[in-house]
């Protein structure tokens, strides 16, 4: 591990999993990840889909072909219109409220939002990602959304916690993991951590745990820049680009 690259201090980590109303909560998927895309092209879903298995891997927990309660438990949609959203079948049963949440996503212009569920001990067991691709993001390569919704999907951070910094960077044209968020994640996937934590003090254990992973974690923000970049290469060179199938 290079010593230039700075680990996030337990005071980072705490802001990363407080949430603006002042709760501390921490919580992993209890269940393997079973993932669906919605409204992209074949090129954009081998992108998406191997960003999540890339982000999957680092954490080392587990995916699978399908879940037995819903099929798919990560569903990640892409559109133009937070309207369509309520034209989807049984989306509506599977989101309480879709209605209002559109209208209010709609009215702020919002272009991403997600929705997890949980199960009883409080692991999230779904996670329903939503992305309108509004001017801004048509601006952004297809591997940068598709790593960040998988970052975002892989723990509960708080809905405020990237506002001092992110957890992407550019190093030379290319999207990666920063290395101390690779850590983070391995962290918060070790074994001897809890599955879901609302005390502070778990900030303190997870930041130590990450300093303990922090070698393996940047091994393994490399191998999956590597992965992206090899997934990528795979699309067609007329798709370079997250695509909304218009379809």
């Amino acid at each position: 591990m290079s010593d230039e690259t700075q680990m996030l201090t337990p005071e980072q980590v705490t802001a990363l999993f407080t949430r603006s109303g002042g709760e501390y909560l921490f919580a992993r998927w209890g269940c393997p990840i079973v993932p669906v895309v919605f409204g992209v092209d074949q090129a954009t879903l081998q992108v998406v889909k191997g960003a999540v298995e890339a982000v999957v891997a680092l954490s080392g927990h587990k995916m699978a072909e399908t879940d037995m309660h819903i099929g798919a438990n990560l569903m990640i949609f892409f559109f133009r219109d937070w309207q369509e959203l309520l034209e989807v079948p049984n989306l509506d049963q599977m989101i309480e409220g879709l209605q209002d949440i559109v209208a209010r996503l709609d009215d702020q212009g919002a272009n991403q939002y997600r929705v997890f569920r949980f199960d009883k001990d409080g692991s999230i067991r779904a996670c329903f990602s939503f992305v309108r691709m509004d001017a801004a993001l048509d601006e952004v390569p297809a591997e940068t959304i598709a790593l960040s919704q998988a970052v975002q999907m892989i723990l509960l951070w708080s809905d405020t916690g990237f506002a001092a910094g992110a957890a992407l960077a550019q190093v030379g044209g290319v999207t990666v993991l920063r290395p101390e968020y690779a850590a983070l994640i391995a962290a918060g996937y070790d074994p001897v951590m809890p599955v879901v934590a609302q005390d502070a003090s778990h900030a303190l254990r997870l930041a130590a745990r990450a300093q303990v992973r922090r070698a393996e974690a940047e091994a393994a923000a490399a191998a999956l820049a590597s992965d992206l970049a090899r997934v990528q290469e795979s699309a067609p060179p007329e798709d370079p680009d997250l695509k909304v199938d218009p379809e």
